[in-house]
């Protein structure tokens, strides 16, 4: 998949929902790897605020980023809807410190990039799938969140409130490409109880009945309507027996809990790399949200930093020269890649190949433009787990490895001669009934060349 960005700039306003604050919002297109930013062009220098997680600095009544002197507040749904159209990098400037709430949804925002036109880029989209489960409790809350390996996005969210008036609810989505319909248009909620406090305390000054639903949640007087309707600058408010302030309709029978997969996929946008996983939150919110997401992306970093350019050092005392490499695999001239072996351990091998004009695959490819070809980096790569499997084996002449599959291959940069490949194989799971699965890496100096992950079968030769 390649990375997207928008077509062409596209604007809207509207009022935020606590500082009650007319602000216009425009939506830019921006180059390979940007990734999603905001900027505050209504402060001195304009700057930028990167849409992550590690930038969120308040997540009382939604989720607020801070960096470089400016914060931008309830960031959530606009991050939802760029998320939900997989859209990777976008420059997002606002001339206030709120975005604007519109009818409480991400609907309007989803409108206004659809306009704007989605186009591809030319740097590949780079996933992380996850490689085991993720949990994140809070036992004070009752919240529960886990993340599961799924090769796809799915998300379900469970929310249980204690009100007569809503009950418990799910939603679930099975791929973003759902959002759009199912989700988008689901508007934010309170109750009625937090209308008095919240706004004592100076926030939904931008809120009004049209971008909101009130749940109300207990016998209310013609007094408190009076009340209410002054606070929303109505002639009347009414409750109808459903318990929705004003006999708002509902979009969707479970609307509220639609609205929390909103919230979390808006939160979770703020990792800032696209992930593969299931997804299961029972009682979410943005601060559970914003710590699940933290969680997720200390593991991004921490398994991309394990992956260390290995350092080739020539003065180094090969483990493995060509001629114990013959011994141990069946390959000859002009089929065996793998020069020597600089470290093995026992569940990763690196090894060196070095590429020269005089290669016979070079008299065919690209004569003009000699390039290795990367099906045989692949090759090399496989060959150099060979090594680590086979030297595992008391009488390596006798078998063979076989390959079974190849995922996830990506090449990076051209290998061309003159170059020195260095690769490193890691069993990603022990062998089995003779499979050995491996995730293999090609570099050249400090360059990531090409990666995949490799499936092969160790059997006896014939």
């Amino acid at each position: 998949m390649k990375q997207t960005t928008i077509a062409k700039a596209v604007s809207l306003e509207g009022v935020g929902l606590h500082t009650g604050q007319n602000v216009h919002m425009t939506f830019l297109p921006a180059a390979d790897n940007y990734g999603i930013k905001f900027q505050r062009v209504d402060l001195p220098g304009q700057p930028i605020v990167d849409a992550d997680v590690d930038n969120v600095v308040d997540t009382s009544r939604g989720t607020t980023i801070e960096q470089n002197g400016a914060r931008i507040a309830t960031v959530e749904h606009v991050m939802a809807a760029l998320a939900g159209l997989e859209i990777d990098n976008c420059i997002v400037q606002i001339d206030g410190g709120e975005t604007p709430i519109m009818d409480g949804s991400s609907k309007f925002f989803m409108k206004s990039l659809r306009d704007a036109g989605i186009t591809e880029l030319e740097a590949e989209r780079e996933y992380f799938t996850i490689p085991q489960n993720i949990y994140y409790t809070e036992d004070d809350r009752n919240v529960e969140m886990i993340a599961m390996p799924l090769d796809d996005y799915r998300l379900t969210v469970m929310v249980d409130y204690n009100s007569p008036v809503l009950g418990s609810q799910h939603a679930s989505i099975t791929s973003l490409k759902e959002f759009e319909k199912e989700i988008s248009s689901c508007r934010t909620f309170c109750f009625l109880h937090e209308l008095e406090l919240l706004y004592n305390n100076g926030l939904i000054r931008g809120g009004d009945l049209n971008n909101a639903i009130v749940i109300v949640d207990r016998v209310i007087e013609d007094n408190e309507l009076e009340h209410l309707a002054k606070m929303f600058n109505k002639p009347k408010v009414e409750v109808k027996k459903e318990g929705i302030l004003n006999n708002v309709d509902l979009r969707f029978h479970n609307e509220p809990a639609r609205h929390k997969l909103l919230d979390l996929i808006g939160d979770l946008a703020l990792i800032g790399t696209p992930i593969k996983a299931q997804i299961m939150a029972a009682r979410p919110g943005h601060a559970a949200n914003v710590a699940f997401g933290k969680k997720i992306k200390a593991l991004i970093k921490k398994t991309r930093s394990s992956h260390k350019v290995p350092k080739n050092d020539p003065n180094r005392t090969p483990v493995y020269t060509a001629q114990d490499i013959e011994k141990l695999l069946p390959h000859r001239f002009p089929f065996l890649l793998v020069d020597k072996v600089i470290e093995m351990g026992q569940n990763h091998i690196i090894a060196v190949k070095n590429v020269t004009m005089n290669e016979q695959f070079f008299q065919g490819h690209f004569p003009g433009n000699p390039i290795m070809p990367g099906v045989l980096i692949i090759e090399a790569m496989a060959q150099s787990g060979g090594v680590l499997i086979l030297s595992k084996v008391e009488d390596p002449e006798n078998y063979n490895t076989y390959f079974m599959k190849i995922d996830n291959a990506k090449f990076k940069e051209k290998v061309v001669p003159g170059d020195t490949l260095v690769f490193r194989l890691d069993l990603t799971s022990p062998i089995r009934r003779g499979i050995c699965v491996m995730k293999g890496s090609a570099f050249v100096g400090d360059k990531l060349v090409a990666e995949a992950e490799l499936m092969a079968s160790v059997a006896k030769s014939k």
